[in-house]
């Protein structure tokens, strides 16, 4: 669901293209054996020492954003199969004091009252939980959002460890960028390996 993740990529778009950045600023403070190694495997295939990476493919591809998902899908079916069952009994008992209405079935002001009443309550009561399952669904949302984010990131900083890449880049950020500096399906290779290997 596009709709869901979406919020995912457009945040840890930032966070991704910080890391290759931040990732090469420490190994360059600390180690410049990978910088060193990379140097010779762009010079060698004559491209640029940084790459770049599509996350709209990554999001998609990536088990733990996938599992995320689901569960959001799940929690927003849940959500709104509440609110209509809500809906439902807002809509007989209003029904209800409609006929009793049309059937002179109030015979006092205050058996009207009293209906009236009872039918506020339950609006309010509706409103009240519609308001406590969005909030919870947005907090759940952005919890799922940071946990992939941070995942993305710390992968990525590892990941740049061995290749020691000057910048990773963000594929939307860029007008046009060479194809053969595309490492989007060995980042999602990596990030489901280690994703798989934790789920055991």
């Amino acid at each position: 669901m596009k709709k869901l993740y979406r919020p995912i990529a457009m945040a840890a778009a930032a966070l991704l293209i910080g890391a290759g950045t931040l990732a090469s600023c420490n190994d360059s403070k600390q180690d410049t054996k990978p910088a060193a190694k990379a140097d010779k495997v762009a010079a060698k295939d004559n491209l640029p020492n940084y790459r770049y990476v599509d996350l709209d493919t990554v999001l998609a591809k990536y088990a733990l954003a996938k599992d995320y998902n689901e569960e959001m899908m799940r929690m927003q079916s849940s959500m709104e199969s509440t609110m209509r069952t809500h809906e439902k009994r807002l809509q007989s008992q209003a029904a209800v004091m409609q006929n009793k209405m049309n059937n002179n079935g109030y015979l006092t002001r205050e058996s009207y009252e009293q209906d009236q009443s009872s039918l506020n309550s339950m609006q309010a009561e509706a409103q009240k939980q519609a308001a406590t399952l969005q909030s919870n669904f947005e907090q759940q949302a952005l919890q799922a959002q940071k946990n992939v984010n941070d995942s993305i990131n710390a992968f990525i900083e590892e990941y740049n460890k061995s290749r020691g890449y000057d910048a990773i880049f963000f594929k939307a950020a860029t007008l046009y960028i060479n194809p053969a500096l595309d490492v989007t399906d060995e980042v999602v290779e990596g990030l489901n390996a280690r994703y798989n290997k934790l789920k055991k």
